[in-house]
């Protein structure tokens, strides 16, 4: 038997366009084939420790290592440079409290964005123009970890992050210098 063989696999779950890692994580360790019950979990399977619950969290302090990454790359059957595009661009500063939320990004593709955690963004979303949401349009708590969202909704009341695009103000964008947004890490 080859070592690429003892490797063990889980199912194939399809990273999104701009999904943070968090959020795909999330997705990954739900998915009914794998049924992870935790961060850790998938960390041991892939032989790297609960490293895997701190990126859950937005923490990337220590860097994740393409080591690691590859270790979960290797588990899913996905390149590692796809996982490199999940993660905070190092050129950014990420804030990883309060989780943040644009309705209208997510209705058009549901998942998380890493770009709506950049510090230096923190009103407004880079691609509408709207204020971005840090807890629930109803209920005003604040949103779960990315890798927590089940079905596009809040935990607590239930309201559809779709449904909370409407109360995400218009942001009037000043011509300052360095207000512009980055691009979206594919």
């Amino acid at each position: 038997m080859s070592q690429e063989e003892d490797v063990p696999r889980l199912g194939h779950v399809k990273p999104l366009e701009y999904e943070s890692i968090s959020h795909y994580l999330g997705r990954l360790r739900r998915f009914k084939a794998n049924s992870l019950p935790s961060a850790y979990s998938l960390g041991q399977a892939a032989g790297i420790g609960a490293v895997t619950a701190r990126w859950e969290k937005l923490y990337f302090n220590p860097f994740p290592a393409d080591e690691e990454l590859g270790a979960i790359a290797r588990l899913v059957g996905l390149d590692l440079s796809r996982f490199q595009n999940m993660l905070p661009s190092r050129e950014m500063t990420l804030q990883p409290r309060p989780i943040r939320l644009c309705g209208v990004c997510y209705a058009e593709l549901p998942c998380h964005r890493m770009t709506w955690q950049y510090k230096d963004i923190v009103a407004a979303c880079p691609y509408h123009n709207l204020r971005l949401l840090e807890r629930c349009s109803s209920c005003k708590t604040s949103f779960q970890i990315p890798a927590l969202w089940i079905d596009g909704k809040c935990h607590h009341c239930g309201m559809r992050f779709t449904s909370m695009a409407k109360y995400q103000g218009r942001i009037r964008r000043t011509s300052r210098v360095g207000t512009s947004a980055p691009s979206p890490k594919m």
